[in-house]
């Protein structure tokens, strides 16, 4: 005697791996976009829900009546890591639900879902964050926006941080300030801009006719300071010397300034590729989990 239930179900189940089968198969690469859109406001909620919750942990810790807080750095690397941790898990959670919502069966088709939720939140974040909407969603996304506006503002603080002392080196300026001074009530005015003038073009005029010019300033600030020809050479001579000196120091500043620079700059580049590379596999594997099974019935 043939038990008739098993059979039935045996024939219900084969049909239901058929259907999906079919399915796969009429349209393995049709995009559910309904089920992204809604894999994309499940990630997006669930990164505002946990950059609020490290938000509120970070205050948390803070005691303003104590000297005894974290430094700047801890805090930054502490965001950075929340911040990357929250993106991972809103995208694992917004593939998932892509790929669960699309009907399909694959994995690979579910994980294609999932990428592709992770992109268009991606570029929805990047949206807010680059326009006036993102005033609305506030400090919600600050993580993403410290990697972003990070890379730029650490660059330009390296550079404003060497810019005054790089502005205040100008040897020009002090050595014309130390002639004036030095002739102040000895000689008219048109003496003292004429032996400036004449130190002036010994420091940045043309080497080949170095001589000649050291010659001329040698005269002209004899008059000015009412010295002898050998102690205005030897004067110049010291000019020549420090504005060589403050020279070489402003350029090795500025190197330094840009090495900085470049290194923040790169570094800053790597870790953001990182992050969304890391998210982007997060959202595939989120994908690949939430493809639907058929259901077997005996």
């Amino acid at each position: 005697m043939t038990d008739t239930s098993i059979t039935g179900g045996a024939t219900a189940a084969r049909a239901d791996l058929d259907r999906a089968a079919a399915f796969d198969r009429v349209a393995p690469s049709r995009i559910s976009w309904g089920a992204v859109f809604a894999g994309v406001a499940l990630a997006l909620t669930v990164q505002f829900a946990l950059n609020l919750l490290g938000v509120g942990a970070g205050a948390a810790v803070i005691d303003p009546g104590t000297s005894d807080n974290p430094g700047a750095a801890a805090f930054s690397i502490a965001g950075g890591l929340w911040y990357v941790a929250s993106g991972l898990i809103g995208a694992f959670v917004g593939g998932y639900v892509a790929s669960r919502l699309s009907g399909h069966a694959a994995k690979t088709v579910g994980g294609l879902h999932g990428l592709t939720t992770w992109a268009a939140t991606t570029l929805v974040i990047l949206y807010l964050l680059t326009t006036s909407v993102g005033a609305l969603v506030g400090g919600a996304f600050s993580g993403l926006a410290s990697v972003i506006g990070g890379v730029g503002g650490a660059a330009s603080s390296a550079v404003q941080a060497a810019a005054p002392s790089i502005a205040a080196m100008n040897p020009l300026q002090q050595i014309e300030t130390e002639v004036r001074e030095a002739a102040a009530g000895q000689d008219p005015e048109a003496l003292r801009s004429g032996a400036v003038a004449a130190v002036q073009a010994v420091l940045t005029g043309d080497p080949a006719k170095a001589d000649e010019a050291r010659t001329r300033a040698a005269e002209a600030l004899a008059r000015a300071q009412n010295i002898s020809p050998d102690q205005a050479r030897a004067q110049i001579g010291q000019y020549e010397e420090r504005y060589r000196a403050t020279v070489a120091e402003a350029k090795s500043q500025a190197q330094a300034a840009a090495v900085t620079t470049a290194k923040v700059v790169s570094r800053g580049a790597l870790l953001g590729f990182l992050a969304l590379a890391l998210a982007a596999l997060a959202a595939w594997l989120g994908g690949a989990a939430g493809a639907t099974r058929p259901t077997r019935r005996v």
